[in-house]
């Protein structure tokens, strides 16, 4: 593959995993600026991800490595519930886990910090059984 092909491939991926990333926090009713922080993207990419029409995207390793976890802590999610409601709607549900306090993955991940969103995935990868 040639440097350029290569290029407009990564940015194709890119865009696929940006707009699966935002389809999964819609589905976890995350507001836009809660969606915009965890994913660390501008209004106006989030938007064009969530309507459908954006089709290529540069993101840094940051904004890839963010796109991993919402993905990943789906994938758990799926692994451990099978009720919709379930799935959909642990991530706004209050958690009484001592790193969540009382607050919901949701809102913990809301504020945009990296080490918050790492953590959060850590926790829910351990209900699948996953070891730290």
């Amino acid at each position: 593959m040639y440097a350029q092909e290569a290029l407009t491939h990564d940015k194709t991926v890119a865009a696929t995993g940006l707009k699966a990333a935002v389809r999964i926090l819609e589905k976890w009713n995350a507001s836009g600026e809660q969606g915009e922080a965890i994913l660390r993207v501008s209004h106006s990419t989030y938007a064009k991800a969530k309507n459908g029409s954006m089709h290529e995207i540069k993101l840094d390793r940051d904004q890839l490595t963010r796109i991993s976890y919402i993905l990943n802590i789906h994938a758990a999610l799926r692994i451990v519930f099978d009720n919709p409601d379930n799935l959909y709607g642990f991530m706004k549900m209050a958690n009484g886990n001592p790193f969540f306090a009382g607050r919901s993955p949701l809102e913990i991940m809301g504020s945009g910090d990296f080490a918050a969103i790492y953590e959060t995935f850590k926790r829910i990868d351990a209900l699948r059984g996953s070891q730290w």
